[in-house]
């Protein structure tokens, strides 16, 4: 198949955010007087964006809306006085983004994180390349993995979704790819296993950025 355009997962694909994310969601917890996580919780907290993550860092037994909603306000805020201090493109990405655009082919992001943030860190650490489409969570779309994001993306460059490889480091990713209609290949150097993007549909795992150009 001669893939035509490359959609991306964001954070655990192109970007190691997960410092930023955890130390920001620990330092909620902390002003709260809850207990802290490991950073490598933080895998599993992330993916189905920012209110799953607070809700699964809170203490069970605590959990209510109201705080889940103030975590949420605080959160933001919190995240957004430190998202960029330790995240940073993957090894290997900006040699493959380098590539993907020598070659010509459209590039497009599609995260769970909020579109506001998405937009502003592509914006930051992700310059050097053009992107076509960026874009995260918004009220008006369904989360992945329902398809609509890379639907929509899709039609905005004209291109079937048959002809999309997408790259994403998540169960959810590979399920969004699958029920898209794209090719789904998974990232082992993101934050989920290979177990769960085989179970939930990769049809190539890479190990190294530069490795998704053997696809091509």
């Amino acid at each position: 198949m001669h893939y035509k355009a490359v959609l991306f997962d964001l954070d655990g694909t192109l970007l190691d955010t997960l410092e930023d994310l955890g130390e920001a969601m620990n330092q909620v917890l902390r002003n709260l007087g809850f207990p802290v996580h490991e950073l490598q919780a933080y895998k599993y907290f992330v993916g189905d964006g920012v209110e799953m993550l607070v809700r699964r860092a809170l203490p069970k037994e605590a959990l209510s809306e109201e705080l889940v909603q103030k975590c949420l306000k605080v959160y933001r805020e919190e995240y957004g006085r430190r998202w960029d201090q330790k995240t940073r493109p993957y090894e290997g990405v900006p040699e493959m983004l380098d590539t993907l655009t020598e070659m010509g082919l459209p590039l497009a992001i599609l995260s769970n994180k909020p579109d506001d943030f998405s937009k502003l860190v592509v914006s930051k650490l992700l310059s050097k390349w053009q992107f076509q489409v960026v874009f995260g969570v918004r009220p008006s779309v369904p989360k992945k993995p329902d398809p609509e994001g890379a639907f929509e993306i899709a039609a905005m460059l004209d291109i079937p979704p048959s002809q999309f490889l997408y790259l994403g480091d998540t169960g959810i990713d590979m399920r969004t790819a699958v029920t898209a209609g794209m090719f789904p290949v998974g990232a082992l150097w993101g934050f989920r296993t290979a177990e769960e993007l085989t179970a939930n549909g990769a049809r190539v795992l890479i190990e190294k950025p530069l490795d998704l150009l053997q696809q091509l």
